[in-house]
């Protein structure tokens, strides 16, 4: 069982003016954004629980510190602060990285909040996703620029969704997959988050 824990110098950190995950709870326009567009909730780590039997094939720690509405997970890998790689352990047996610290998840979620369409889509199907999120939202750039701001983010300095895309993409091939390649219960790795046979 891993349970994330708020300890000083770590995740959660309220002593650090620079700690990122408590101001993913503490403003309102943060969370709604965060929670309700992008679908990480961080409003409360320390309840957060991964299922018995999950793991880093280096044995690493694996450390939850945000759920998806479906059950998911956004876990830190190793010990430390927000400069962890951060993988997503989905329930449906999927796993992989999707940045290297908070930051860059943060960033992620802002300029593609719908990431998850992204694996095996050409160009123009990507496209059709962003436009479906965008009807569905039509407010999605101005939700988006609120909660950038709240956060201490320029939103014109963000990168483009191409760019953030681009950068999953890198990391689920590199050696920071290699690093952070997660087992389940019978010490089987789980299919990559961001495999080519994935639909």
């Amino acid at each position: 069982m891993n349970r994330s824990t708020a300890t000083a110098g770590g995740i959660g950190d309220p002593a650090r003016p620079d700690a990122l995950l408590p101001r993913l709870a503490a403003n309102e326009e943060v969370v709604a954004f965060f929670a309700w567009v992008a679908d990480l909730d961080a409003t409360s780590p320390a309840d957060h629980e991964l299922e018995d039997g999950v793991h880093l094939a280096s044995g690493a720690r694996l450390e939850q510190f945000a759920r998806a509405g479906s059950g998911d997970a956004f876990c830190f890998v190793g010990e430390g602060g927000e400069e962890r790689p951060v993988v997503y352990v989905s329930l449906d047996g999927q796993a992989g990285p999707l940045a290297v610290g908070l930051p860059e998840l943060v960033r992620l979620c802002l300029v593609a909040p719908w990431w998850r369409d992204a694996p095996g889509r050409t160009a123009e199907e990507l496209q059709a996703v962003a436009d479906e999120y965008r009807e569905r939202l039509p407010d999605l750039d101005e939700r988006r620029n609120r909660a950038a701001r709240a956060l201490g983010l320029d939103p014109s300095a963000l990168p483009s969704e191409a760019a953030a895309l681009a950068r999953l993409a890198a990391l689920s091939r590199g050696p920071v997959a290699t690093a952070c390649l997660v087992l389940g219960y019978e010490d089987e790795p789980l299919d990559p988050l961001f495999g080519a046979d994935r639909t």
